[in-house]
């Protein structure tokens, strides 16, 4: 982690962008942390919070606060976080934790305290390193902050791609549990693109076909739902997803009417606050794979309280 400060000269100028200009004063850094950095208002320029893509200009006085540079732990262990562990197989490699809902997955900084990757890193140290993402240690795949349940983690490098590929191929089958608002009599379905949403970037929407203007990018996406109970007024949900596309479940099934209780991201009226903030009733039931020995393993967390 380092802080500095410059005047931008002729070269800064000829770069043309103020996080380039960092970045080439920071050569131990990278790119994305650099972007980190300007995400958290660590670049001032003339005194304030700077946009990366800021011009430099001559003798513009710039200061860069806790720039994080590539050999800095990704993680911090939390020792003291606790960490669910619903089974393990060490002749496998790997091992799968219950999170609780409201808590991420991984850091979106440095330095970010509560994740589910502080305390499997504290636990299993050996997952340091493993995949490929320092933030995400071992983890095969992320649920959002505010779903909860099942995550399948790897201990050891070669356990994460065997598993891995499993995820890339679309065979690894996992099951969720969700209770959406209003009734919903009969099974369903939802086979499509989603992208982004241009005007906020942590929401997906669906869109017509993989063709989009730009550097935009769609990611195809099925989910496939069954109704298990209704009162009337929300009904419990069994769902089926063999893409990993960021808020698949959420964004599908409230563009098919049935948003998530508490998920005001896509149309519920009514947000829930738990220990660990924000979160809405979609739970990572189970998920099954094959494992080295060559037999297939089903995978289960007990379902919530409102399940």
């Amino acid at each position: 982690m380092i802080s500095f400060s410059f005047t931008c000269t002729a070269s800064d100028v000829e770069i043309g962008r103020l996080d380039k200009a960092v970045l080439a004063r920071a050569p131990r850094s990278r790119r994305a942390l650099v972007a980190e950095c300007f995400a958290g208002g660590g670049v001032l320029a003339r005194g304030r919070a700077a946009a990366k893509s800021l011009r430099p200009e001559p003798g513009m006085e710039v200061r860069v606060l806790n720039l994080a540079e590539r050999d800095d732990p990704a993680i911090s262990p939390e020792p003291d976080a606790p960490l669910s562990i619903v089974w393990r197989d060490d002749s496998a490699g790997l091992v799968a934790f219950d999170k609780p809902a409201g808590q991420p997955c991984q850091p979106l900084r440095r330095g970010e305290s509560g994740t589910l990757a502080g305390a499997v890193v504290a636990q299993f140290p050996e997952t340091v390193g493993v995949g490929d993402d320092p933030r995400m240690p071992g983890l095969l795949h992320r649920i959002d902050a505010g779903t909860s349940g099942l995550v399948l983690a790897a201990l050891s490098q070669k356990s994460w791609l065997f598993a891995r590929d499993q995820f890339s191929a679309r065979s690894v089958r996992k099951t969720y549990l969700a209770r959406v608002i209003g009734r919903v009599d009969a099974p369903g379905g939802a086979s499509g693109f989603l992208a982004h949403t241009s005007s906020f970037r942590g929401k997906m929407r669906p869109v017509s076909s993989s063709a989009l203007p730009g550097d935009e990018r769609a990611m195809f996406a099925e989910t496939f739902w069954k109704p298990i109970s209704s009162d009337g007024s929300s009904t419990l949900l069994e769902v089926e997803i063999r893409t990993g596309v960021t808020h698949q479940i959420r964004c599908q099934l409230a563009a098919a009417g049935h948003p998530i209780e508490g998920d005001t991201l896509y149309g519920a009226p009514t947000a829930l606050a738990g220990p660990h903030g924000p979160w809405h009733r979609l739970h990572s039931l189970a998920a099954t794979l094959l494992l080295p020995s060559g037999a297939t393993k089903t995978i289960r967390t007990k379902p919530p309280c409102w399940a």
